[in-house]
């Protein structure tokens, strides 16, 4: 399970980004810690496994940033480019 800054502290939906990195795409591998927002630099699917366990996976998105709460991005189902993970 990845870390979670977060779990002390009573950030609300709307709180400023504390951090960012790059994000690989991945079936069997956590992220390193757990996202708020991805922004996607390529449009395409997003696929990922939220917080409560179950995967989700998105229509075509335009290139942009958008709110998900998620410990991995994963490899299938995903085709947008350039993911960067906010926390």
């Amino acid at each position: 399970m990845p870390g979670n800054r977060f779990s002390p502290y009573s950030l609300g939906a709307n709180a400023s980004a504390i951090g960012s990195y790059a994000i690989t795409p991945s079936d069997g591998d956590d992220l390193p810690e757990v996202i708020r927002a991805v922004t996607l630099g390529g449009s395409g699917t997003l696929a990922w496994r939220g917080l409560d366990g179950q995967t989700y996976e998105t229509a075509a998105l335009p290139a942009g940033t958008y709110a998900v709460s998620a410990d991995r991005i994963l490899a299938t189902g995903t085709t947008a480019t350039d993911i960067t993970g906010w926390v």
